[in-house]
């Protein structure tokens, strides 16, 4: 319970002195939930933050069905979570600043992996979209070894405008993707980089694809395994950037 908070004031308290919240669960059919749900929407924009929403059935309450929660409750992250916007006049002081984007990386290990080396590889910020991704939360902590506390997360709304906006600030975009013609160790990885890693099952959004100055390709030896697990795949791209850089021999 030490995560979550209930009742329209509450929230809109906890938004005003920037709590960490992850989402907001209104109730179905609740009298209340049209005032309650334009209220905190708008406070919410007014900070300029944006909390996914989600309308979710009287069963999704019962654990706090004693309590006045006025049909709204919302559960706070443990993990501070930024905005690259915010992050961006910082990163562009560093010579050769690294960004990951994760496409809708769903798996809780995968992500935890790719946090933990993500730290080791001195990564500056992980982006993740707010929606169609892994939850931040004790588990994703457990899988990264504590590493989540090490490197700014960022959410956004518009993944597409962040890639526009990581352009504008002079950062190459890279795409890891089996269907590139490129090795990854034939790519120059020298200045401020992007390295987006897809999804799972589906990969990078083809609009991503197009945004990419470059797509990159780890090659398998063998025809029936045709990509690697994309927190391995990580490891090698982030470690190859490193050897470029000269941070080993």
């Amino acid at each position: 319970m030490k995560n979550i908070i209930y009742g329209i004031n509450p929230l809109i308290e906890a938004i005003r002195s920037n709590k960490n919240i992850d989402k907001i669960f209104f109730l179905k059919g609740n009298k209340q939930l049209s005032r309650s749900y334009k209220e905190l929407i708008k406070f919410s924009k007014n900070k300029n933050k944006y909390i996914p929403v989600h309308i979710v059935s009287k069963q999704n309450f019962s654990f706090i069905k004693e309590k006045n929660h006025q049909g709204v409750f919302a559960i706070i992250s443990p993990i501070r979570i930024f905005q690259i916007k915010n992050l961006l006049p910082v990163l562009c002081k560093k010579k050769n600043p690294i960004v990951i984007i994760l496409d809708r990386i769903t798996d809780v290990k995968n992500f935890g992996a790719i946090v933990r080396t993500s730290v080791c590889a001195g990564v500056d910020a992980v982006i993740l979209p707010n929606k169609n991704t892994v939850k931040i939360g004790p588990d994703s902590i457990k899988t990264s070894s504590g590493a989540l506390f090490h490197i700014p997360i960022c959410k956004e709304k518009n993944i597409e405008n962040t890639i526009n906006l990581l352009i504008k600030y002079g950062f190459k975009i890279f795409s890891a993707t089996e269907k590139s013609n490129l090795d990854w160790n034939n790519a120059n990885f020298l200045g401020p980089i992007v390295l987006i890693l897809g999804n799972e099952k589906n990969g990078i959004y083809t609009k991503y694809l197009k945004m990419s100055d470059y797509t990159i390709k780890i090659p398998s030896f063998k025809n029936n395994f045709l990509s690697l697990n994309v927190s391995v795949a990580c490891g090698i791209i982030l470690y190859e950037i490193l050897r470029q850089r000269n941070f080993f021999p």
